[in-house]
């Protein structure tokens, strides 16, 4: 057996996976039913729990475990402080979204996420094998408690400073996002999420070359290709989120899963245009409108979120792609509508047999 194939056969007996594929977590699109395929299957489902109040989270959990082996990650943003509100902008932006869909209510950007500390709460409740990070490192006082309780974390970097800083602060394992990653961008620091753009090929290496710990691969990996090369470049496992959002257990939107299929990597962009925070979708004429020189600059996470929720409300209920949330990685396209399982085969089989 190969130094690679050995290096992942020694992440999968550590976490009692059959096969070093990890299914991303994508907050809003974590359906039980894909998790509990792809732990099934042998390897390690996840939920991006953001959005979840911990009732949702303990009953997220109970229905992966009850019907699966229970191999699962959480995984939650690092909070960025309260943003600056800016009345006058924001009826700027408001008057904009208009146009797209039902006019957002003045109220609209008082939306907030769920309460942090409860979300932690909830999650060293339910105990899972992993927890996972993303925008930023757990607290030391969290960290300990993960550890209390054997739970092992997984920090998610964009760039090497990341990395670093991640294994400094006590982080299990490393999981290196490339810029060409579908959803929000991982960055630290949310003001260098367009600027600090690097591909996942020129990451991974010099992550991997920077830490001590395994490094797990994200962003752009959507077939056996991608997994061998991300494993050859040093990774210990590989993570995958678009390849698996056209299977059925996925239960994304039809229209969304549609476009998937017809979305060519320069078919993406990286905008502000949903939440305030950056990230990677399908470029739709509502995206790029929004990038325009006449558009107004989007409002701050959380705000824009709460701004955009009727016009996503009724592009979800008309069935307009152009309209939607429609997160999409770079690999989009090679995703496949098949269950998972047979994706999760097709792409661990091909990948060994390129490495053998």
């Amino acid at each position: 057996m190969s130094d690679t194939l050995n290096r992942a056969k020694k992440f999968c007996d550590r976490f009692g996976l059959r096969a070093p594929i990890l299914l991303a977590p994508m907050a809003g699109a974590s359906a039980p039913s894909l998790s509990i395929a792809v732990a099934n299957a042998g390897g390690l489902g996840s939920c991006g729990v953001l959005l979840m109040q911990p009732d949702e989270i303990r009953s997220w959990s109970r229905e992966v475990r009850s019907n699966s082996n229970g191999a699962f990650q959480l995984n939650i943003w690092i909070p960025d402080p309260a943003p600056k509100r800016d009345p006058a902008h924001e009826a700027r932006v408001r008057e904009f979204l208009g146009k797209w869909g039902p006019a957002p209510s003045a109220e609209a950007g008082e939306a907030v996420p769920p309460i942090f500390a409860d979300q932690c709460g909830s999650m060293l409740e339910v105990a899972p094998p992993i927890l996972s990070s993303v925008m930023g490192l757990y607290p030391p006082d969290f960290v300990k408690k993960m550890k209390d309780r054997n739970i092992i974390w997984f920090a998610n970097v964009s760039t090497v400073a990341e990395a670093k800083a991640a294994e400094e602060a006590g982080a299990d394992v490393i999981v290196a996002q490339g810029s060409e990653a579908g959803g929000h961008r991982g960055c630290f620091d949310a003001s260098e999420a367009e600027a600090k753009q690097v591909g996942l090929f020129s990451l991974l290496p010099a992550v991997v070359d920077a830490v001590r710990l395994p490094v797990v691969a994200t962003g752009g990996i959507a077939d056996a290709r991608g997994a061998a090369a991300a494993l050859t470049l040093g990774a210990s496992a590989v993570q995958i989120g678009t390849g698996f959002l056209r299977c059925p257990e996925a239960k994304i939107h039809p229209a969304w899963a549609d476009a998937l299929a017809r979305t060519a990597p320069e078919g993406t962009i990286v905008s502000r245009a949903f939440s305030g925070r950056a990230g990677r979708s399908i470029a739709t004429n509502y995206v790029k409108a929004a990038l325009g020189a006449d558009a107004p600059r989007p409002s701050p996470y959380p705000i824009q979120r709460g701004l955009t929720a009727a016009m996503r409300a009724a592009a979800a209920k008309e069935g307009d792609v152009h309209r939607m949330q429609a997160w999409a990685g770079q690999s989009a396209g090679l995703a496949k509508n098949e269950p998972a399982a047979v994706v999760f085969q097709q792409i661990w089989d091909g990948a060994r047999a390129l490495l053998n």
